[in-house]
């Protein structure tokens, strides 16, 4: 029954979920998770069902009385047409049998008027003419976003669809629609201890400068997207996105960094750059190298990507140069609302979100330099909000090799040359502990050592 002239709403479907729960009051069990309220459009029925809302909310029986006299309470008895207007809807519906499907009806059409409403909110975000582009589209994306996702999306499910589903992933077959369960870091000594990088976990990556965590997250992204075919998106806040690419080159063809990015190497080196240009260029891997991102904007730009190309991994480097949406006092508090974005991002679109993080100097006071989550910068929120914290830490940029003689058996212990500290400081659903990986400087590339993972 949907007017030309106004919005689209059907007033017989509403008044059909108000005469179903006033004669069945616990049929609103069944449509309380998916609808509100403001679904209804005309006011009388928005007001009784708020009504009866109320009631469910304070756990009372809901029937023709008790509304009647709960809208009374709310001075909206008279206003809704009384007690004869309810004596009416109770006659529209013989049983609550139909109150999903009616319900249905009221929430569909309650979409498409927000989908109205928000082309028009869209329309004013176009005719402020903000100077900002970016700024205004990722405005333009929240308000279509809000529209989708206003309502919760996640609701009790049997455990036999959850078993079921379980099974599946551990199966040897991969999920349906060909998603990925989770991504691989294809390095023994993480993959060992995590599974893997879970869909819907934040994972932080700490370390002090040049100690090769941002390396390490490159890394992660080729072998995600070479060897697993994952689609995987990093936002550089750092490096431009040549010089991204340059580093990617430079490990993939075992070619030194330097030369590669001065373009001083010989034929054969020519030869392996080519070869990994070739190797690169097939890998869903997508580089956003926007400087000082918000975190409003880099979600809006993760969701479009997500939607476009399904992506499997975001890499995020580095947390500390991101910027909240409101500058306040406290930089501990606007990385607590940065840490807290990125989480439900990963939790939005199901896919494992990993962020690099400085530690803070405290290590350098330490004589064993061993980073712990207290060394986060900012931290609290980041040790909080993470479900996994990885820690990268190199002796050698504390020690000489003399200074390492002193105090070590170079038999038993030698000088840990090109030897990175790997430590699983935090693990949500998992085991944490320590191994190493071989870090190769010159040409920024980590690789697995033989050695026995130490689990706590």
């Amino acid at each position: 029954m949907t007017s030309e002239n106004l919005p689209p709403h059907d007033v017989e479907a509403e008044k059909a979920v108000i005469g179903s729960l006033l004669v069945d009051g616990e049929a609103i069990f069944n449509v309380a998770t998916f609808l509100e309220p403001q679904d209804f459009f005309t006011q009388e029925n928005q007001w009784i069902y708020d009504a009866c809302f109320g009631l469910y909310q304070r756990n009372e029986a809901i029937n023709q009385i008790t509304v009647a006299h709960e809208l009374a309470q709310r001075g909206k008895l008279e206003e809704t047409g009384g007690a004869a207007y309810l004596s009416h809807l109770v006659s529209t519906v013989p049983t609550s049998l139909h109150i999903v499907d009616y319900g249905q009806i009221v929430s569909r059409l309650s979409v498409m008027r927000r989908l109205i409403s928000a082309a028009s909110q869209i329309t004013t975000i176009g005719y402020q003419a903000d100077a900002d582009v970016d700024a205004a589209l990722g405005k333009a994306e929240d308000v279509l976003f809000k529209v989708r996702h206003r309502r919760s999306l996640w609701d009790f499910i049997p455990i036999r669809d959850i078993l079921g589903q379980y099974f599946e992933e551990a199966g040897p077959t991969q999920p349906a629609e060909g998603k990925i369960a989770h991504i691989l870091t294809h390095f023994a000594a993480i993959d060992d201890l995590l599974g893997g990088l879970q869909r819907s976990d934040l994972i932080i990556v700490g370390a002090r400068p040049s100690s090769g965590k941002t390396s390490l997250a490159l890394n992660i992204a080729r072998n995600a997207a070479v060897n697993q075919k994952a689609c995987v998106a990093i936002f550089s806040l750092e490096m431009s996105r040549q010089d991204v690419v340059r580093r990617l080159l430079a490990s993939e063809a075992n070619v030194d960094c330097r030369n590669v990015r001065l373009g001083l190497y010989n034929e054969r080196e020519e030869r392996r750059i080519m070869e990994a240009s070739g190797i690169l260029s097939e890998a869903p891997i997508y580089i956003d190298d926007s400087p000082q991102l918000r975190i409003m904007e880099m979600r809006s730009k993760a969701r479009r990507l997500h939607f476009e190309r399904n992506v499997d991994l975001f890499i995020v480097d580095y947390l500390q140069l991101m910027r909240g949406e409101v500058r306040g006092d406290s930089r501990v508090q606007e990385v607590g609302e940065i840490t807290r974005a990125l989480k439900a991002l990963a939790r939005e679109i199901d896919a494992p979100v990993l962020a690099v993080s400085q530690l803070s100097r405290a290590i350098e006071q330490r004589i064993s330099h061993k980073p712990l989550l207290s060394d986060l910068r900012e931290s609290g929120s980041i040790e909080q909000d993470a479900d996994v914290v990885v820690f990268i830490s190199r002796a050698e940029l504390h020690f000489t090799e003399d200074e390492w003689k002193k105090d070590h058996d170079i038999e038993s212990d030698p000088y840990p040359r090109g030897i990175a500290d790997i430590s699983i400081a935090k693990h949500r659903n998992g085991p944490i502990g320590d191994s190493k990986l071989r870090f190769i400087s010159r040409v920024t590339k980590f690789e697995d050592l033989e050695t026995e993972l130490s689990a706590a």
